[in-house]
């Protein structure tokens, strides 16, 4: 759940627990409600795109809270790098496979949109990988922007999906964004902890969005 790269500022005790906990919670409750989430698009019998919408969507949950949990509870040089590329690369396969099943599952003529998702997380993955300490502000701007496409380049998006799911979406948004000036806030203690609530909080929010789209979604 890290963004634009560790803290140069050395954590102390209680700060790496505490952000363990959150980290923690994050998986626990992920692992718990992805297969509740699809259960529910069997019992309902949904039709497949919104069957495929919830798995593409709970994968990529569980990935980036994995990847975060690793990646700020070990502590190893060897595996650090490594562990960092895959922690900042999920990011964005996280964002674009949020969008994925309100796409699928609303109908709505909106496959630019996901391409272009799905392209930009192709894009800064790449870029994470290959390069992970160069192209800071730019990795940071792209995750902004994808988290905002649907608002900025997907306005019929919106407009198309039932009650309450757009300020659900809106408010996950609204919550990813404040919580990046507590990452960047390097001198603050406890920043790094602070950040990852701010994202568990988004995820949870996302989490409910997607769960009301299932919910509405026909059946096959």
């Amino acid at each position: 759940m890290s963004t634009a790269g560790q803290s140069h500022r050395a954590y102390s005790r209680a700060e790496r627990i505490s952000d363990g906990i959150v980290h923690v919670a994050g998986v626990v409750l992920a692992l718990a409600g992805v297969p509740l989430l699809i259960g529910l698009a069997v019992l309902r019998g949904a039709e497949p795109a919104a069957l495929a919408g919830a798995a593409v969507y709970g994968g990529a949950l569980i990935l980036m809270l994995t990847c975060s949990a690793l990646y700020n509870m070990i502590d190893s040089k060897r595996w650090g790098g490594l562990l960092r590329r895959l922690d900042h690369s999920a990011i964005y396969v996280k964002i674009a496979g949020t969008y994925t099943p309100f796409v699928l599952i609303s109908g709505v003529p909106a496959t630019g949109l996901l391409a272009g998702l799905w392209g930009s997380a192709t894009l800064g993955t790449v870029l994470k990988i290959a390069a992970p300490h160069r192209f800071r502000w730019f990795g940071l701007g792209l995750y902004l922007a994808m988290g905002w496409a649907a608002v900025l380049a997907g306005g019929g998006l919106l407009a198309g999906l039932p009650a309450p799911v757009p300020g659900l979406m809106i408010a996950g948004g609204l919550v990813y964004t404040a919580g990046v000036a507590f990452h960047l806030w390097e001198r603050l203690a406890f920043h790094t902890t602070i950040w990852h609530v701010f994202v568990l909080v988004g995820s949870v929010l996302y989490f409910a969005a997607v769960l009301q789209m299932l919910a509405a979604a026909p059946s096959a």
